[in-house]
């Protein structure tokens, strides 16, 4: 089972949905992209998933280009907001999914309300695949 995680940046919202993933069942080889790929983790990301026992810290921010001449069963996007062109694939993909979040990085306010944003889009990407895997993957993988 291939799965690819995609949004624009893949410094944020790609690598927590790609830890969470990976966390649930090793047997996914899972990778995550982005078509502007910043090259770097956000580190409050990084920060947030550590607190929950999942260290993306050694994950890559890559490109999309890395990835489109290989089969994927799943491609799924995670880009949220109105002002955000979430990336097309056009490779091999049994499936395509949208599955959108909010993007944490551009919260504004007080240190507090910013970090509560990337607990909130943690634990909603967490809540979204883990339904994903649950119902969807899971049965596949028999």
């Amino acid at each position: 089972m291939k799965v690819l995680i995609l949004c624009t940046g893949n410094s944020c919202r790609s690598q927590m949905a790609h830890g969470f993933l990976q966390s649930f069942d090793v047997r996914i080889q899972v990778e995550s992209a982005g078509t502007e790929a910043s090259g770097k983790l956000n580190h409050k990301a990084v920060e947030v998933m550590k607190e929950i026992g999942i260290d993306i810290s050694s994950h890559t921010s890559d490109s999309v280009e890395k990835y489109l001449d290989e089969e994927w069963d799943y491609v799924i996007t995670v880009c949220g907001g109105a002002n955000e062109s979430c990336p097309a694939f056009i490779g091999k993909v049994k499936h395509r999914l949208h599955m959108g979040y909010d993007d944490p990085s551009h919260a504004v306010g007080t240190p507090e309300f910013i970090q509560s944003e990337y607990y909130r889009v943690r634990d909603e990407i967490n809540a979204g695949f883990r339904k994903l895997y649950d119902e969807e993957i899971k049965p596949q993988l028999g």
